[in-house]
């Protein structure tokens, strides 16, 4: 498989164990301020059908290619660690440049449970980042 399917994959699997688990969050009532499909569909001026179109375009197109093309190639200790790195990444980029954007200010910190909305939020980056890297180790044969 070339890795850019591969990538591809790999974003729409870690996508979909990254879905399940904001579900499974929601349901539980934790943090329910931090619901980043509401916040994408009312940045976009939508309902959430459209919120969960942009977040699995985001994993599957963004970081899924993203991985195949600059991640996959780092030289960094295996997969699961270059997919880890790439979750925190796209967590800092998270926490810097969106939540500011979407008025949720810097890391979240003046949503309701101040430093919880950015540490849960990297536990669920890193997971996602595993997940893609183990993947597309298993995707690319490499």
């Amino acid at each position: 498989m070339n890795k850019i399917t591969a990538g591809i994959l790999s974003g729409l699997i870690a996508t979909s164990v990254l879905s399940a688990l904001m579900v499974m969050k929601g349901m539980m009532g934790l943090m329910p301020d931090v619901d980043v499909i509401n916040m994408l569909a009312q940045r976009m001026g939508s309902g959430p059908a459209m919120g969960w179109i942009a977040h699995f375009m985001i994993g599957v197109v963004g970081y899924g290619i993203g991985y195949a093309l600059i991640f996959s190639s780092l030289p960094l200790d295996g997969h699961s660690v270059r997919g880890m790195a790439l979750g925190v990444a796209g967590w800092l980029v998270m926490m810097v440049v969106l939540m500011p954007m979407m008025g949720a200010s810097l890391f979240g910190l003046q949503m309701p449970g101040g430093m919880m909305a950015p540490i849960a939020t990297l536990m669920l980056h890193i997971i996602f980042g595993l997940v893609l890297g183990l993947a597309y180790a298993k995707l690319s044969s490499k």
